[in-house]
């Protein structure tokens, strides 16, 4: 599926029209892979492609752009005073683009970011519920169909008693696409409550220990295999196959975590006091936080869980709108080289206040990261 507008230009057309611009270098460490860029992420995200050898090398792409409200966001000015290098308008972002044009804004550099992402990439893409079906199809067409993977819904707010004919609405959607569905996966957990064990896990035995139990068989017929050879006399059920091999299966019987049925049907045990946590789904409670520095400042944690989810220690995790600098926190905190963009002075300042509240100076000893500026 296309989506087609007004003013939609080809790939070619789109590189072709970007000026190239050169980065220089302001503070910090120019040997760091963590980098703090002030400019238009348009122009550079092409230099990161063509002259920063970056091409193919970002593993984690997370981004929250302007949401087409026509809006003029701005900081307040106790807040923009506090930081130092405020430039006295108080202009966090403009939000000015709306319809076709925004479409085409947000293509462009999607096509740029697909050209960065590894193949073991992902992205998530920030966006609310009036103009995000929208950029679904863009990112159908961007990065494939088949490489969406969730449509994520973050529940933003408590709910409100607006005074309109409609439902109230306290969500907005973060939309996740692998580069190529070999994507970095590192399972996320949420803890289980005591109500979640008295759901799940509704056996108890001798010992006391809460238990559940789950076949021992998994979909998929396999002949070659020992996971579908006999065990004990039976053979798993038509069109499945054993988890584990027939000897794995004696041995997990020896150690009494098999239980079998009145009618001799073996089951596995699985004890609550050994689950690591549970599945965390795709609602997600990471509210808007209360008296932000910058606005639309997105949770920490939000950004915790999705770096750590879809990178690791090695990779790149990129945010080509970064604001205040949420991502990259939450990529140095965990230990990921992160690059991140903005052509916003305030956000810029937010930025570099939340990277360095810990140093003694701007950069501090560590000179972890470095903080560029465009030049064209």
């Amino acid at each position: 599926m296309i989506l087609t507008y007004e003013g939609k230009k080809t790939e070619k057309e789109i590189i072709d029209k970007i000026k190239n611009c050169k980065l220089k270098s302001i503070k910090g460490n120019p040997k760091s892979q963590s980098k703090l860029i002030k400019g238009e992420n348009l122009e550079v995200l092409k230099y990161l492609l063509n002259e920063a050898g970056l091409k193919g090398k970002i593993d984690l792409i997370y981004i929250d752009p302007p949401f087409s409200t026509n809006n003029i966001f701005r900081m307040s000015k106790e807040k923009a005073n506090s930081i130092s290098r405020s430039n006295g308008d108080n202009v966090a972002y403009d939000d000015s683009l709306i319809g076709p044009e925004f479409l085409e804004f947000i293509r462009e550099r999607l096509i740029l970011l697909r050209e960065l992402l590894s193949d073991k990439g992902s992205i998530y893409f920030h966006i609310d519920y009036k103009i995000g079906h929208y950029i679904k199809v863009l990112m159908d067409e961007v990065f494939g169909k088949n490489n969406f993977l969730n449509d994520l819904t973050r529940i933003k707010c408590n709910p409100k008693n607006f005074e309109r004919k409609a439902f109230g609405n306290i969500k907005d959607m973060i939309l996740f696409y692998s580069k190529t569905g070999n994507h970095i996966w590192n399972e996320p957990k949420a803890e289980m409550n005591e109500r979640d064990i008295e759901r799940l896990f509704k056996k108890t035995d001798k010992n006391g220990r809460k238990y559940t139990t789950i076949p021992l068989h998994a979909p998929g017929e396999t002949t070659n295999g020992a996971t579908g050879q006999p065990w004990r006399g039976m053979m798993p059920p038509k069109g499945r196959h054993w988890r584990s091999p027939p000897k794995v299966l004696e041995e997990l019987d020896k150690q009494g975590l098999i239980e079998w049925s009145k009618n001799g049907v073996p089951r596995k045990k699985i004890y609550a006091d050994e689950k690591e946590g549970k599945k965390i789904q795709d609602i997600l409670e990471f509210k808007d936080l209360q008296n932000p520095t910058y606005p639309t400042e997105k949770n920490l944690e939000l950004l915790r869980l999705i770096v750590s989810a879809s990178s690791n220690r090695e990779s790149i995790v990129l945010d080509c709108f970064c604001g205040s600098g949420t991502t990259l926190k939450a990529a140095q905190e965990l230990g990921r080289n992160w690059i991140g963009i903005d052509k916003s002075e305030e956000a810029i300042n937010v930025a570099l206040n939340k990277l360095t509240q810990k140093q003694k100076t701007l950069f501090g000893n560590n000179n972890y990261f470095e903080y560029l500026e465009q030049e064209c």
